[in-house]
């Protein structure tokens, strides 16, 4: 079953892309404007989330399979070097978390970044690919 997750966290993986993130094409200062709101700060993901049921892995397992599906399809998507087993391991606990509602989408995106800085796009098509399952 393991085999199944990594092979399933590989095959998400596999497409090519060239995105780094929007930017805004407005200079101004946060400062000059008139409505500058302070986003709230984003809570560390747990590292001690609860484990899945072998039902609820099974159905994470089938949503990972419809979302890899999807990116071959994706010529915007990058790959994300998961070429460790640790970085596997971290990859299948973020995603089963946010899938599980265990964490929001803002801090998916938050602890993504803070590995994969380069990778918004990506973790964005995961997400989009929860919602659509």
């Amino acid at each position: 079953m393991r085999a199944k997750v990594s092979a399933v966290a590989s095959i998400i993986f596999l497409a090519a892309f060239g995105f780094s993130g929007c930017t805004s094409s407005m200079n101004v200062a946060p400062e000059k404007t008139q409505h500058a709101r302070k986003s709230p700060a984003v809570k560390p993901v747990s590292q001690n989330y609860v484990q899945p049921s072998p039902e609820k892995k099974e159905a994470y397992e089938n949503t990972m399979r419809k979302v890899a599906s999807g990116i071959k399809d994706d010529p915007n998507y990058n790959r994300i070097a998961l070429d460790t087993p640790e970085k596997r391991a971290w990859f299948r606990s973020i995603t089963y978390q946010l899938w599980d509602r265990q964490i929001s989408k803002q801090q998916f995106i938050a602890e993504g970044l803070s590995k994969y800085p380069n990778h918004q796009y990506e973790f964005q098509f995961v997400i989009n690919g929860f919602d659509a399952n």
